[in-house]
């Protein structure tokens, strides 16, 4: 048997994390950095992507910003013109569930306009096919990669009043698992981690806004809170990492125990 050092979990790997500019990818980003990646940051804002390079710079570490609409296939090219050949791939840019950054209630699908559905369906999911697709062949051809693809229990559990959304995650994690089945023995490992309600963005305005809204929420979690963007960062260092060589096609709920998996 033969016994590593994963102290060092991803040192010298390079990284791109989507949609990394704020919240959970910026997290992800920055745990990444401490775990020895260099981490290019991805966002549609470049004064965001630059922010949060800045913090990952401040602390040592390598990261560089690139701007690019993950749901255009030209500007994913683009980027990987920029970015050249990558080790690991988060594919985090999302939606989310727009409706809390409206201010607006979740409404049944019967309510919703087919117009609604193409923006949520093209980031949740053609975003992650456009970006995996520029990258993997290099991963493949170096027989050593890492897709991490970041969905949602909407998708994993379902849930009322969000099934476009849940829909899109749904789809984005039988890719993952599909994927993972056809390049594992190349060397590239493909999961996902699924997320329950995080108190960013347009919740954290809607709790902050009403702050009864947070301990309604949090009755439904185990746990007894909401998540926190930190969350998911551990685990995903590590389903990105040597030490997690024979994890492929699982999706991981990290979310308070909400959904336990089976």
């Amino acid at each position: 048997m033969t016994i590593r050092d994963w102290s060092n979990f991803i040192g010298g790997r390079r990284a791109l994390v989507t949609g990394a500019g704020a919240g959970i990818g910026r997290a992800i980003a920055i745990q990444m950095a401490r775990a020895g990646a260099e981490l290019w940051i991805n966002d549609l804002s470049g004064e965001r992507a630059e922010e949060a390079c800045a913090e990952i710079i401040a602390e040592g570490g390598t990261a560089r910003p690139v701007v690019a609409d993950v749901c255009e296939g030209d500007s994913v090219a683009a980027m990987f013109e920029t970015t050249g050949p990558l080790d690991i791939l988060v594919n985090n840019a999302g939606s989310g569930v727009r409706s809390w950054a409206d201010g607006a209630l979740l409404v049944p699908f019967i309510e919703t306009d087919p117009a609604d559905w193409d923006p949520v369906l093209r980031v949740n999911l053609a975003g992650v096919l456009h970006v995996t697709r520029a990258y993997l062949p290099a991963m493949i051809e170096r027989r050593w990669g890492r897709v991490l693809v970041i969905v949602s229990d909407a998708g994993r559990r379902g849930e009322r009043r969000q099934v476009v959304y849940g829909a899109a995650k749904a789809a984005a994690m039988g890719f993952a698992r599909g994927l993972a089945a056809e390049v594992g023995r190349d060397g590239v490992t493909v999961n996902c981690i699924s997320l329950g309600s995080m108190k960013h963005a347009g919740l954290a305005d809607a709790i902050a806004a009403d702050p009864a809204l947070e301990t309604k929420l949090a009755r439904n979690y185990p746990v007894g809170r909401l998540g926190r963007v930190d969350d998911p960062a551990p685990l995903a260092v590590l389903l990105c990492s040597d030490a997690a060589e024979w994890i492929t096609g699982q999706v991981y709920p990290v979310d308070g125990g909400y959904a336990p998996a089976l």
